[in-house]
């Protein structure tokens, strides 16, 4: 963790930036602070994610983090190194008392007007409106016009400007009644309509906050500092001041602080905020543990394997806001009207003020007839009085946050809702295209079955099983553990090893050359490959020496997983480099039809063309690293492991904990959130297209625009946060 901001490299070896942004308060905010991090040189991809307040930034090393800040300094907002959780406190005790006082001043003031409205005129009550209004708009509402300052003086418009604009020209009609001007006094609306923006952004904001719930619950799995043992003695010291190789010793309660491996004793680890998986695991020497889990029963000394921006919780928290902060193809259109909108709006609002005031005549007695159905209509013989009444209404209706934030909130719940599933969402585009695939290619050991494969019989010399043994432990394919395990731990020196991907490897043990791979021959061994096992034989200097049988459970949830998808109307397809006996074995006892076996890794993106070319959207789960190209090629690539073992490089999603019934979550919790996205967007649109012409033809009074923006704005969040409601 950089201290200004998330930092990471990707696979191109370009560093990634999570800055947080302040002073953002709508959509057309968001669009400027991104367009100009896009504009500064060396930066390739920028996107902004107005629910979280962050910015994701792929830029080359020259650009440093004094560089991005200027760039977002330049429109104006800022760039903040303060730990989130205390830039959100400070934000609620702000915006808490700035309602506070804009509803300890404006109701009362209501009171009066209605009042004042219904005869019993107070002399004095313009000059009270003048002054009560103008501290509620002025001072109470001065974020929203240093909001709308920013924005005009960097030469772009915001939901501030609406909302400045409107309560300002309403204040204003009251500042000339009390001069003498023959016109209608809307300080008290221009009052209400900073209240009611108050009102609205302080819901909205704590609605916001309780979509981000997920990401919040990871952050506060951070540990602030670790009980070291240096020397024999126990010493806390800071979490920055934690070193690969350090002893930490982790007691009953105690959150896990970094990565580590046990070095001695024994208890049970809940690693639920992690994987998603409630049941607690046990923990003894020698097993792996996270940051971020919370050590259950027995006390543990572990060293620590990495720190920082290393460690497992670290890039996971990155990677949600790298997902929740990414953009879909569907938000291009909700992006391309919100940078037009504020002005559009303006032009709206000033071209329907201008026509009421010259054709006032003409049309006020068509409105003025709808007084028996629409009370707030306002009956006044001014046409300056109903021009400034409809400019005002005119400014307040519209709402570019409910389209900005639309497809980000759903993002947010969605994202967070995996998280939560023990599902990794790299990439946000996967959201819109997980929900239209067609067929699923899945890899079979460490997919469908557990990835902790056994050797249940072998037939070599105890010579001849140390030498296989000492060449396969330096082999990273999924079965190598397994031989390793089946001999002792004095193992000889291997020298000239090579390993041929699909193949085998091969070494020379005490001057003998081994080769340990594929059988040439299966004929052999036919009971062995029908029982569902797979066999490695071990070939010295030639000739056979002897074989391994070896067993990798089915995981539990296999069968299930594929009838479900046999449910949704997917065709599961298993894709393996085992012979064709053994892999019809497997594919029969999880329900698989069609079987593809003896592919070689290089093969398997061929495959995923294969089906693409026939028009269908292919999801490819597999362990990641034979498997690295097809996650790559498929539309969806979804990537099987644990702890520091995901292969977050090759895929879309990754699955912290679980089997392939993952696939079916993800695509479940796809179509939720992108139904949800679709129907944001939908009533944003459709709410700004029938209110702004009613707020022009003057049927709409101030005060209900104002609460009718806020309501559309909190109904996006609302409708978000329904993503997390339910069972996938």
């Amino acid at each position: 963790m950089d201290e200004k901001g998330n930092k990471s490299k990707n696979e191109n070896g370009q560093e990634k930036t999570t800055l947080r942004i302040t002073g953002m308060t709508c959509a057309a905010c968001s669009g400027a602070v991104e367009r100009s991090l896009r504009k500064l040189e060396g930066v390739d991809f920028a996107a902004v994610n107005l629910a979280t307040e962050t910015a994701l930034v792929v830029h080359g090393k020259d650009v440093t983090w004094e560089d991005l800040q200027k760039a977002v300094e330049k429109v104006g907002y800022g760039v903040s190194d303060e730990l989130p959780e205390e830039i959100d406190r400070v934000r609620y005790l702000n915006s808490r008392r700035n309602l506070v006082l804009a509803l300890a001043v404006t109701v009362p003031l209501m009171v009066l007007m209605l009042f004042h409205m219904a005869g019993y005129h107070l002399p004095w009550f313009p000059a009270l409106e003048l002054a009560a209004a103008g501290f509620v708009v002025f001072y109470v509402g001065r974020g929203s016009i240093k909001g709308a300052w920013i924005a005009v003086t960097h030469f772009h418009t915001n939901m501030d400007t609406l909302i400045s604009v409107g309560a300002a020209s309403a204040w204003a009609t009251t500042l000339l009644h009390v001069l003498g001007v023959p016109i209608a006094s809307f300080g008290s609306i221009g009052a209400m309509i900073v209240a009611l923006h108050i009102s609205g952004r302080f819901i909205e904001s704590s609605l916001r906050d309780k979509a981000a719930k997920e990401i919040k619950n990871l952050l506060k799995l951070r540990a602030v500092e670790a009980r070291a043992v240096i020397d024999g003695k126990e010493i806390r010291v800071p979490i920055e001041a934690v070193v690969k190789g350090m002893t930490i010793k982790v007691g009953p309660g105690d959150r896990v602080p970094v990565d580590g491996e046990v070095l001695s004793g024994r208890s049970s680890v809940d690693e639920s905020m992690i994987t998603g998986e409630p049941i607690p695991v046990l923990k003894e020497k020698g097993a792996s543990v996270t940051g971020g889990s919370s050590n259950l029963t027995g006390e543990m000394l572990m060293t620590v394997t990495r720190t920082g921006e290393d460690t497992f919780l670290s890039k996971m928290v990155s990677l949600v806001q790298e997902a929740q902060g990414s953009k879909i193809p569907i938000q291009a259109l909700a992006d391309a009207v919100t940078r037009v909108f504020v002005p559009v709006v303006t032009a709206l609002a000033v071209t329907a003020g201008v026509l009421w005031y010259f054709f006032f005549d003409r049309f006020y007695p068509l409105v003025s007839s709808a007084k028996a159905y629409l009370p707030w209509v306002l009956v006044t013989e001014s046409r300056l009085s109903f021009a400034v009444f409809v400019f005002v209404a005119t400014m307040v209706i519209a709402c570019p946050c409910a389209l900005g934030l639309a497809t980000p909130m759903a993002l947010v719940a969605g994202t967070g809702l995996a998280t939560k599933r023990g599902l990794l969402i790299r990439n946000a585009e996967a959201i819109q295209t997980t929900k239209d695939i067609g067929v699923v290619l899945m890899d079979k050991t460490g997919t469908m079955t557990e990835g902790n494969p056994s050797v249940t019989f072998h037939n070599l010399s105890p010579e001849d099983l140390a030498a296989a043994a000492a060449i396969e432990k330096n082999s990273g394919h999924p079965l190598a553990k397994a031989i390793t395990a089946s001999a002792g731990e004095d193992l000889p020196v291997v020298e000239d090893m090579e390993e041929i991907a699909g193949k085998g490897v091969s070494g020379v043990v005490n001057g003998t050359r081994y080769e340990v791979g594929k059988p040439a021959s299966y004929d052999a061994y036919s009971g062995y490959l029908e029982a569902g096992k797979t066999v490695v034989e071990v070939d010295r200097e030639g000739v056979s020496a002897g074989f391994f049988a070896i067993e990798d459970r089915i995981r539990d949830d296999s069968p299930a997983a594929v009838e479900g998808m046999k449910a949704l109307g997917l065709l599961p397809v298993m894709v393996t480099g085992d012979n064709e006996v053994t892999a019809r074995a497997v594919a029969r006892q999880v329900g698989i039809t069609e079987v593809l076996s003896g592919v070689r890794p290089e093969d398997k993106l061929d495959i995923v063309r294969t089906y693409q070319a026939q028009g269908k959207k292919v999801l490819m789960i597999g362990d990641g690293i034979n498997d690295a190209a097809a996650l790559k090629g498929a539309d969806i690539g979804m990537a099987i492991g644990s702890g520091m073992d995901l292969a977050i490089d090759s895929a879309d999603i990754v699955v912290m904990s679980g089997g392939i019934t993952k696939a079916l979550e993800s695509i479940k919790i796809s179509e939720r959130t992108f139904k949800v996205i679709t129907r944001n967007l939908f009533w944003a649109f459709l709410y700004n297209i029938i209110a702004i012409p009613v707020a022009m033809a003057g049927l709409l009074h101030p005060a209900i625009a104002e609460t009718a923006m806020a309501f559309s704005s909190i109904s996006v969040v609302l409708n978000s946060l329904t993503i997390r409601k339910g069972e996938i």
